[in-house]
């Protein structure tokens, strides 16, 4: 009886245990020292899958409300229990360095969809928010009146690579990726494709789409993922003609559907020519079941297909696309991607925007060109409406990403734009509304940047890499055909071969920047190619491929052995330096300094030959002194390219030197023949200052670590030795001064056209002036011309 008893004390007790938590948690908060994270099977493959983005209007590139990718569907997170906490790990997930502050009660908008996260309780160390205790996925009593937002640091984390915003307002699982198919078997051979039939990816094949209600809004939507900035009208009786004439030659297939409506049978052709011509083609597709799509209807400014409203078949659908056909679109390709060079001259990419600092093809920090002088942009309320204006004006498609806080390094020059807000149909970024700046607005740390889609071009199918430890290093091997047009993998000549020409190769792989450019690579040795099929290859450093460089017509390599091939290192991020130019003019002056005082400048080679006929101690040298501050603007640290094992000691100054040259200086005639030429070691690379919130990273003493950090500069003074140009032979007359950084290309960079400095320069013997110092492309064409012919300075008037 007491047993009996017992049992059924213990039953009610588990029945109550059981069902109180259950009510509890439809009426009340749960108490967070009791939440739990929902279990997971896979933490890692879930941080994979986990994006995280900021929403909202208006805010800030570094703000906004928070908004999680999972399980297929963008969502909230609500506000109850959010903490500065949360803020911090959302904020690393997203790229910035830590949180400032955080938001409720939806203060950048209400969200829409799910509120994936509740309670959410991080105490700051986890590397993504679903490793935080919550409710779990799904599991909310909020509303999105409730939807939590952060507020980021505007500093990114270093070497931080992910896209932190992604605007595009898409459900891309429903159609991912789209193509063209030539029906023309011409048009195959030629790249890129511009016509064809539009397909779209379907299950593990293509579909098409039905023609029907098709407009050219769509088309213009198709040819700018593509990668084109103009659409054209399809020649849809030249189709309808050839869908004729195979109706006509062909007799009607039997269809046999099977139970997704979808596979059609295999028709037998009459003939090899038939079942080859292209109207056969069309008039069978016709016939097949697979219209994926039967309805498109785009408003032209969306930037993927599947932000149109579609109408997709039904499962069961047996009817294919009555009284149409398969969509045929066709697309006008930039000037660059152009075959026919006669078509070149009708279709001119913008002089007055301008990408500058990406890695690849069609992506970049944006530039726009007002009074002669380029600037930038910045990311307020950058989005990809206005980032596909810049695209297609540059002879690109539609945007891929709208990249905010100097993702593609940052600008020296004014800043032009703020709160552009395009419509998407402009011709120029210059037509969309924006507001002028002002100092308080913004800083080059908000720098607006771009990927823009191009056109598939097939390039990397003729190049390699192999030997390397990774896949961003080795050999290059390159593809040739002989006189019999077999096709085979061959090696380039080391020769000669630089970070310029490396630079090309790296981006002709899609691998980023070139790091380096080696003339040997016997330690890559793991080929069985040997022979030399390309030298003397010679980039300006902007070429789609190396066969667009300059070579050898024939093969001619001193070293021809495959030890002594040509070798890349490819990298995702490089450095970017920029000289200070209004400071060069600001800080310039002359001084004669006695020769007693030079031996040391004189060890370092830092004057000019006529200084060894000069009668030592005796005497004066005249020079021209002035201050440089090197800024690193890229996305990348800027190291010396030996490691400390071979720097130099230099007893006399008390310093090692990192690298042979590190910048030149000279002074150039009207005729462009220097008169006076000045070089300079790099004998302490190191962060004199930095931009607010970076650290400084290297120091010369003490045998410190040597180069310069992103976002830091490095200064040499006036009145410090070889900070100079020897000017005692020159005579009195007008010149230009030359600063050029880095100038063989040692250290890889994202850009080396910034590198060098030019200044107009009136010298009368006593007295010395610059004006107009500018970075080398700084200013536009037409300005750069008028400044090369500087007629001086006259009556205390500079023209």
């Amino acid at each position: 009886m007491e047993q009996s008893r017992r049992r059924q004390q213990f039953s009610v007790t588990l029945l109550f245990g059981l069902w109180l938590p259950c009510c509890l948690t439809q009426t009340t908060t749960p108490n967070p020292a009791t939440v739990t994270p929902k279990p997971s099977p896979s933490s890692q493959s879930q941080t994979e899958r986990l994006k995280v983005r900021l929403a909202g209007y208006p805010r800030k590139h570094n703000e906004g409300r928070i908004e999680l990718f999972y399980k297929g569907e963008w969502g909230t997170i609500c506000d109850d229990d959010f903490s500065i906490s949360n803020a911090n790990v959302l904020c690393r997930q997203l790229g910035f360095v830590s949180a400032t502050g955080w938001t409720h009660s939806a203060k950048y908008g209400k969200g829409q969809g799910k509120i994936w996260l509740d309670n959410v309780l991080c105490n700051g160390g986890e590397k993504s928010i679903e490793f935080c205790k919550s409710r779990g996925w799904g599991n909310s009593d909020c509303t999105h009146d409730e939807d939590a937002g952060v507020v980021c640091k505007d500093e990114r984390i270093p070497g931080f690579v992910d896209s932190n915003i992604i605007d595009a307002q898409v459900d891309e699982s429903k159609i991912e990726e789209v193509r063209l198919r030539p029906v023309v078997a011409m048009a195959k051979k030629k790249l890129p494709i511009t016509e064809g039939v539009v397909e779209v990816k379907y299950k593990d094949g293509w579909a098409q789409i039905c023609d029907l209600g098709w407009t050219i809004k769509n088309t213009r939507v198709v040819c700018g993922m593509l990668g084109f900035p103009h659409e054209r009208k399809v020649n849809k009786n030249f189709y309808k003609r050839l869908k004729k004439r195979a109706a006509e030659k062909v007799p009607r297939p039997k269809v046999n559907v099977s139970a997704g409506g979808r596979q059609p049978s295999k028709a037998k052709p009459n003939s090899k020519s038939k079942q080859s011509s292209p109207g056969r083609r069309l008039y069978l597709e016709r016939q097949k079941n697979y219209f994926h799509v039967h309805s498109v209807a785009c408003t032209g400014m969306e930037v993927h297909l599947a932000a149109c409203p579609l109408e997709f078949s039904k499962p069961n659908a047996t009817s294919s696309c009555e009284g149409g056909m398969a969509a045929v679109v066709s697309c006008m390709p930039g000037p660059q991607f152009m075959q026919n060079s006669g078509l070149k001259k009708k279709l001119k990419n913008s002089s007055n925007v301008r990408l500058k600092g990406g890695a690849r093809l069609g992506e970049g920090r944006v530039e726009v060109l007002k009074d002669n002088e380029w600037g930038t942009m910045c990311d307020d309320r950058w989005n990809l409406l206005s980032a596909s204006v810049v695209c297609r004006e540059l002879g690109y498609g539609s945007a891929k990403e709208a990249l905010t806080g100097a993702r593609m390094g940052q600008g020296m020059g004014p800043i032009y734009m703020n709160e552009v807000k395009c419509l998407g149909h402009e011709k120029s970024i210059w037509n969309c509304p924006f507001k002028n700046i002002t100092s308080e607005d913004c800083q080059h740390t908000e720098d607006a940047a771009v990927r823009c889609n191009v056109p598939y071009m097939g390039l990397e199918n003729s190049i390699r890499i192999t030997g390397g430890r990774t896949r961003y290093e080795g050999r290059v091997e390159v593809l040739s055909t002989d006189s019999n047009g077999t096709q085979s993998w061959g090696l380039i000549c080391g020769e000669n071969w630089s970070t310029t020409e490396a630079m090309v190769a790296c981006r002709q792989l899609g691998l980023g920047y070139a790091n380096q450019g080696l003339q040997e690579t016997w330690y890559w040795d793991s080929s069985n190619v040997t022979e030399m099929v390309m030298s003397g290859v010679k980039c300006t450093g902007n070429e789609m491929a190396l066969s667009h460089c300059q070579h050898h017509k024939t093969v001619s390599c001193q070293r021809a052995a495959a030890k002594f091939a040509a070798g890349v290192i490819c990298s995702e991020t490089a450095s970017d330096l920029v000289l200070n130019a209004p400071l060069v003019q600001q800080t310039v002056y002359i001084e004669d300094r006695p020769l007693h005082m030079l031996y040391c400048a004189a060890e370092e080679d830092c004057l000019s030959k006529s200084a060894a006929k000069a009668n030592w101690p005796y005497g004066h040298r005249r020079l021209l002194r002035f201050s440089s501050q090197i800024h690193n603007i890229g996305r990348a640290d800027f190291k010396p390219k030996a490691g400390r094992h071979s720097w130099v000691w230099h007893a006399c100054h008390g310093h090692y030197h990192s690298m042979d040259v590190f910048t030149h200086y000279d002074l150039l005639n009207a005729n462009g023949t220097k008169v006076a030429e000045g070089h300079k070691a790099s004998f302490c690379l190191e962060d004199t200052d930095c931009q607010e919130g970076v650290s400084k990273r290297y120091e010369c003493a003490n045998f410190g670590d040597q180069g310069i950090t992103v976002g830091c500069w490095d200064l040499y003074r006036h009145d410090i030795d070889c900070q100079w140009l020897d000017i005692t032979d020159v005579k009195p007359g007008n010149y230009i001064m030359q600063v050029v950084i880095n100038p063989n290309h040692e250290v890889a960079e994202s850009d080396f056209t910034n590198n060098a400095m030019k200044c107009n320069c009136k010298y009368d013997g006593h007295r010395i002036w610059l004006h107009n110092c500018h970075i080398g492309d700084a200013f536009s064409e037409e300005a750069e011309r008028r400044f090369e012919k500087y007629p001086g300075q006259l009556n205390n008037q500079v023209y």
